[in-house]
């Protein structure tokens, strides 16, 4: 039995490309330890298929709609690596993410939910974690290129992103928030946001830890859709899957390949750079902008820190 020597953890991994990247990483790397953070009740489900491959699996369970709970998951996994329960840590996956019917609903902070689980809670863990990461190392943030809000990446099913720290944080933030198109608004500019914090957190990180931004483009089959509202989980269900034999749609299986790819360092790419499925490209013009990244940073550094019980 191959010992493990070092330790991944990873958010989303309970479904969709995160499963599927988390079982080829375990086939690819059996000397890792993986810890799945995510809720209990999705990973009750997902735990055996994961041991079946490797024994070094681990779970915590997370809420990341809650900054509280956020903070007791990341101090429950400081005490497993400094104890030496979980081996070093030389990888964080954070790869959860909502898209949601609308641009109201709100967290047990009052936080509008797409923002606080895409942007909020990548950056809080980021701050938490970090921190015990042993060089070389790889941080990778699921994006979209829904980022863009065009209609060469979206086919015109997704509006343009509205950045406006901290308004967009709130629920309500945006016009006619509780329609569809506003909660497709909140997800695309909380994937821009996703974009901002890799380029700032890009510049804070010591050498020898890199992250990059991974977009997975069009995906079928990975639950995200289920939430988003309108036309949308149809479009998915019925329409999108009909694209699968072609290179505008990826199935979950090569996806979660490419995704693990990006975390293994298969996929070439420097710090701070955008991974669209095999190769790191530009992302959008409106992505590059210092004085946003670092505004995010700081407003978000600024928030009261939660104390874990």
């Amino acid at each position: 039995m191959t010992t493990a020597e070092r330790s991944l953890i990873m958010t989303g991994a309970t479904r969709g490309i995160g499963f599927e990247a988390a079982r080829d990483i375990l086939r690819r790397r059996p000397d890792t330890h993986l810890v799945v953070l995510g809720r209990a009740s999705s990973a009750g489900e997902t735990l055996p298929l994961l041991r079946a491959i490797s024994p070094h699996v681990s779970h915590v369970d997370i809420d990341l709609a809650s900054r509280a709970d956020v903070a007791a998951a990341g101090a429950r996994l400081e005490d497993l690596l400094d104890s030496g329960a979980l081996p070093p840590l030389w990888g964080l996956v954070l790869n959860a993410g909502v898209h949601l019917a609308n641009a109201l609903e709100t967290t047990v902070d009052g936080y509008e939910r797409t923002f606080a689980v895409n942007v909020m809670s990548t950056h809080q863990l980021l701050r938490q974690l970090h921190p015990h990461l042993r060089p070389p190392a790889r941080i990778v943030v699921t994006v979209s290129d829904a980022h863009f809000g065009d209609l060469r990446h979206t086919g015109g099913t997704m509006p343009s992103p509205r950045w406006a720290v901290p308004d967009i944080s709130r629920p309500g933030a945006y016009d006619r928030s509780g329609n569809v198109r506003a909660g497709r608004r909140a997800y695309v500019t909380s994937k821009l946001g996703g974009i901002y914090l890799v380029h700032e957190w890009s510049r804070q990180l010591p050498e020898g830890v890199d992250i990059v931004a991974y977009n997975p483009s069009l995906v079928v089959g990975t639950g995200l859709a289920r939430e988003a509202g309108g036309a949308f989980p149809f479009l998915m269900r019925w329409v999108v899957p009909a694209l699968a034999a072609t290179p505008l749609v990826d199935t979950t299986v090569p996806a979660g390949r490419k995704l693990a790819d990006a975390v293994l360092g298969t996929t070439p790419a420097a710090t701070g750079a955008y991974i669209h499925r095999t190769k790191a490209v530009p992302s959008s013009k409106e992505s590059y902008n210092p004085e946003r990244e670092r505004s995010l940073w700081d407003w978000l550094e600024q928030l009261p820190q939660e104390q874990s019980p």
